[in-house]
């Protein structure tokens, strides 16, 4: 810490590469864990239930193992094809060997990552705490792109997140104290699972995930529970607009579902940086307080 006190100019530069590294990762990540928890959904139902019949073992199957391979022609991944975004733009966004096409979003993560990055370096100063928002926006980018997928908000990073959000509190990193960290969790969580079964007693449907709760609730423990009433309206508004945009594309009606996940990322990772500022400035200018 004491040499980027010296130079500020490195955490950026740290944080951009860092940011470009983990890319790389979450990328394996957006893939592969709903692929293993389908696995061990499957596994667990054969264990449960075996008059369905016993699941086939397959091949180890983690975020390590198998290697990287092309999903067309299973040639593996050299270190040098998997550098970020550089060995994508060397190759063209084709597979060396088979030719096929390599999905522009590879990069995409990777440079969303390192732009996320950056721009936390560039807001908050070198500390325990910005280390631990890069965490925090990294597992925001592997919950969004996850839910707009599968349309899942795997607990295996919901969960550690709202422990992470408290355990920053808890040690003193956080802005926020352990009282409003562990109200912001509870108040995330039970707002929108009293929304849920409102909604679900009057209509008879569910307008929700559980998934959504917990990760309010991760919200919460790493905002307090003053921000949360801005997280929930920036993000239905965006998800609002967002949907009505869909609809109109795609030629969808209101029953079509889409995930919420990813705006409540969207707002949560704003409200972290720039919440307060927001809110200050709202409260000043047009309420007068």
């Amino acid at each position: 810490m004491e040499l980027l006190s010296h130079y500020p100019w490195l955490f950026p530069v740290f944080a951009a590469i860092f940011g470009l590294i983990i890319g790389s990762f979450l990328n394996v990540v957006i893939y592969r864990l709903p692929v293993m928890m389908e696995r061990q959904w499957k596994a667990d139902c054969a264990e449960c239930f075996p008059e369905f019949g016993p699941v086939e073992p397959g091949a180890t199957f983690s975020l390590s193992i198998p290697r990287s391979r092309c999903p067309q022609c299973q040639h593996p991944i050299h270190v040098w094809e998997n550098i970020p975004v550089l060995s994508w733009l060397l190759l063209k966004g084709r597979c060396k060997h088979c030719q096929a096409k390599i999905s522009a979003r590879y990069p995409a993560v990777e440079l969303l990552s390192a732009v996320m990055a950056t721009t936390v370096a560039l807001m908050l100063p070198p500390s325990e705490w910005a280390i631990a928002v890069l965490g925090f926006s990294f597992a925001l980018i592997a919950l969004t792109f996850i839910d707009i997928d599968k349309m899942l908000l795997p607990d295996q990073i919901t969960l550690p997140l709202m422990w992470g959000g408290l355990a920053c509190a808890l040690l003193g990193w956080s802005p926020v104290s352990l009282t409003d960290a562990v109200i912001g969790a509870m108040a995330g969580y039970l707002s929108l699972w009293g929304l849920y079964w409102g909604f679900k007693l009057l209509t008879g449907k569910e307008g929700m995930g559980y998934g959504d709760f917990k990760l309010l609730a991760a919200l919460g423990a790493w905002l307090g529970w003053q921000l949360l009433p801005f997280v929930v309206l920036l993000s239905s508004l965006v998800g609002a607009i967002c949907g009505i945009i869909l609809m109109r594309l795609q030629s969808s009606d209101t029953q079509t579902p889409f995930s919420f996940g990813p705006y409540l990322a969207v707002a949560g990772w704003i409200a972290i940086l720039w919440g307060n500022d927001i809110l200050s400035w709202y409260l000043t200018s047009y309420l007068g307080l």
